[in-house]
């Protein structure tokens, strides 16, 4: 990287270097890092993780300057400090690297940490991991938690509490932008239009299937053929082999089903009961046809997918049991706007409840939605905390 970043890299102009492990930091830091770009123009991006699963990611961002990030090293940061000249060194959630953060810190680079996270439980907060990391936080120039609980668990892991600011989860933004621009006029879309009441399952896992479809072919078979409701499922990994099952499972509990791509083309299969996702991409158009949703990873030891995603579009939200990481489904339970379900009997109640008595389930989806929106402006809130950092360099 840092004979690339030589090339392109321009000591005229500020730079502000974003680090994001994986994709899940990645999707909190890109709406900054859009944002940043749209207000300085001036300033050049660089932008490193260090997850494979990342790499493909990457590209969204934007940046002028991507690539891996080697290991922490005194060697490899001097190299890529030397090779990038950051004015601003981000880190984004919780990850931040050691003998970076010293080498940065020596030369004057401030080093902020964006969205930052502390679970109640992490390991971070043992006191092996707090002698370890402890100088690494206290160096931090800038510091943006999601909330209060965690600003004060961030604190005792050794952030100043003169740099410490309560900026929110940029998630919500990004969800809320994503929800919001959605076409509804798409031929995919207009395709899957139906008065039937709509469910859309998303990101599941097996685990998760073996529950949810017991919950709905129960439901569908109580319930009057006249207003038999459908189920839109997006499997996590919409494989031949993850996919195959759920086909016969419809198929002997007597429900009609078709897979997407004959959705789209074929107006009978697009009223069929159950459609089966068999490509990545498009889950989150998709809850814009939703009543009610259904969110993966509950049941399963991955842990839960995002429950604000389909928030955002105003519809209440399930999910399993696995939720104790997820912040935003604690909020969301609390706001009434989602349900933890346990077992096939409590899907199947809680569907019939927000499926077929519709005043309950507009209730729930405004909780829902409000709870989105309450949380919305941590994307300007980050940036005006990078912007106070660059403003002091320059």
């Amino acid at each position: 990287m840092t004979a690339v970043s030589r090339a392109v890299r321009s000591p005229s102009r500020p730079l502000v270097w974003m680090h994001a492990p994986s994709v899940g930091e990645g999707l909190q830091g890109r709406p900054v890092a859009h944002r940043l770009r749209a207000l300085h123009p001036e300033l050049q991006l660089a932008y490193t993780f260090f997850s494979p699963s990342a790499e493909q990611f990457a590209s969204s961002i934007g940046a002028d300057i991507t690539d891996y990030l080697p290991f922490d090293g005194r060697r490899e940061a001097d190299a890529m400090l030397d090779a990038l000249q950051p004015t601003v060194l981000v880190f984004v959630k919780l990850d931040v690297w050691p003998m970076l953060v010293e080498r940065a810190t020596t030369r004057g680079i401030p080093v902020a940490l964006l969205s930052a996270t502390l679970a109640a439980r992490s390991g971070r907060s043992g006191t092996s991991a707090r002698l370890l990391l402890r100088d690494a936080y206290s160096a931090l120039s800038g510091v943006g938690a999601i909330d209060q609980p965690n600003a004060d668990r961030l604190l005792a892991l050794g952030v100043r509490p003169e740099v410490l600011e309560v900026t929110g989860d940029t998630r919500f933004d990004q969800v809320w932008a994503r929800a919001e621009g959605v076409d509804r006029q798409r031929p995919m879309l207009r395709s899957l239009v139906s008065a039937r009441a709509t469910l859309v399952a998303g990101s599941t896992w097996p685990a998760d299937e073996t529950v949810l479809l017991r919950a709905f072919a129960s439901f569908v078979r109580d319930g009057d053929a006249a207003t038999r409701p459908r189920l839109i499922i997006a499997p996590h990994e919409p494989t031949v082999a993850h996919v195959a099952p759920i086909l016969e499972w419809a198929r002997m509990a007597g429900l009609s089903c078709a897979l997407l791509a004959q959705a789209e083309s074929d107006t009978t299969a697009a009223q069929s009961d159950v459609i089966v996702v068999d490509r990545i991409g498009v889950l989150g158009d998709l809850y814009a046809l939703a009543d009610v949703a259904f969110v993966g990873g509950g049941f399963h030891p991955a842990g839960l997918h995002s429950v604000i995603e389909p928030a955002a579009f105003g519809i209440p939200v399930l999910f399993g049991p696995g939720h104790d990481m997820s912040r935003e489904a604690g909020l969301l339970i609390a706001a009434g706007g989602a349900r933890v379900v346990g077992d096939a009997s409590e899907t199947a109640a809680a569907l019939r409840e927000w499926l077929s008595e519709r005043p309950a389930c507009a209730v729930a989806g405004a909780a829902a939605l409000a709870l989105v929106q309450r949380e919305l402006g941590a994307t300007e809130r980050s940036v005006r905390l990078v912007q106070r950092l660059l403003r002091e360099q320059i």
